[in-house]
């Protein structure tokens, strides 16, 4: 019988302290291929520094980052990206007067042999991808504050899909966002776990994180309440856990060699 593979990534006892603040406390959770991590909690809870770790934007206290089961060092967002982890930001992080092919390549443009902007290349490729994550996409020359917010979502992710991410991590991807174009995110989101993916999932909308998530953890006061199979709770346990950093005992946590000690 063969040994199962190690997850995409470990985050292992992950400290985090601004000034006397600790904002993330003995952390652990990990992430297997083509499976969806629910990272939840209250604002103030951790779980936004927790990732922002993970993408390189903040340096780690103490503990340890393993990808595919070896040590990472991720000092900035560079390292965190060459090691195939991308960043979904709320905001998408898109240059609203830039077109979506411009916005793709946005600081990885490709260049011909001249050193001249390749942007018959870039258009060509841009075309694959988008078509991949949604047929429909056309608007490829359009400024992208012309979007909406479905289409802004596709432009993001095939960012991150083209320079091959195998980690996302998706800081509420539906915010702000009707029930169709809702919908159109959460078929992307099944597309890319399909594809092998690990998708780590900040969200504050319930629905969401039961509609798309395998596993979910709950931070609190920069601790993690737990780590449970999402199949296994209902909404009402999972409140609790987030409001009153209550565990949920009826059923095993997951994982239990990644929780925090208290």
């Amino acid at each position: 019988m063969s040994e199962a593979p190690p997850p995409l990534v470990e985050l292992r006892d992950i400290h985090k302290a601004f000034g006397g603040v600790h904002a993330v406390e003995g952390v652990s959770v990990s992430l297997d291929a083509g499976e969806v991590v629910a990272v939840l909690g209250h604002n103030g809870a951790g779980k936004s520094t927790l990732m922002k770790m993970l993408a390189g934007a903040y340096p780690i206290d103490h503990g340890s980052i393993h990808v595919r089961g070896q040590p990472a060092h991720i000092a900035s967002p560079a390292d965190s990206q060459a090691l195939g982890i991308e960043t979904i930001h709320q905001t998408l992080a898109l240059a609203d007067n830039l077109d979506a092919v411009a916005n793709l390549f946005l600081g990885r443009e490709l260049m011909s042999p001249w050193h001249t902007l390749d942007d018959y290349a870039m258009e060509a490729a841009a075309r694959k991808v988008f078509a991949q994550l949604n047929p429909n996409f056309r608007n490829l020359r359009v400024p992208v504050r012309a979007l909406s917010g479905g289409q802004r979502q596709v432009v993001a992710i095939s960012r991150a899909v083209y320079f091959n991410a195998h980690v996302l991590i998706m800081d509420e991807p539906t915010a702000a966002l009707g029930p169709e174009e809702t919908r159109m995110v959460h078929e992307l989101v099944r597309s890319l776990k399909a594809s092998g993916v690990g998708i780590f999932l900040i969200s504050h909308d319930l629905p969401d994180v039961f509609a798309l998530s395998d596993r979910l953890a709950v931070m609190k006061n920069g601790r993690l309440v737990g780590t449970y199979r999402t199949a296994d709770l209902n909404e009402d346990e999972v409140l609790g856990m987030i409001i009153a950093g209550k565990t949920v005992t009826r059923v095993g946590q997951v994982h239990r060699s990644t929780l925090a000690v208290a």
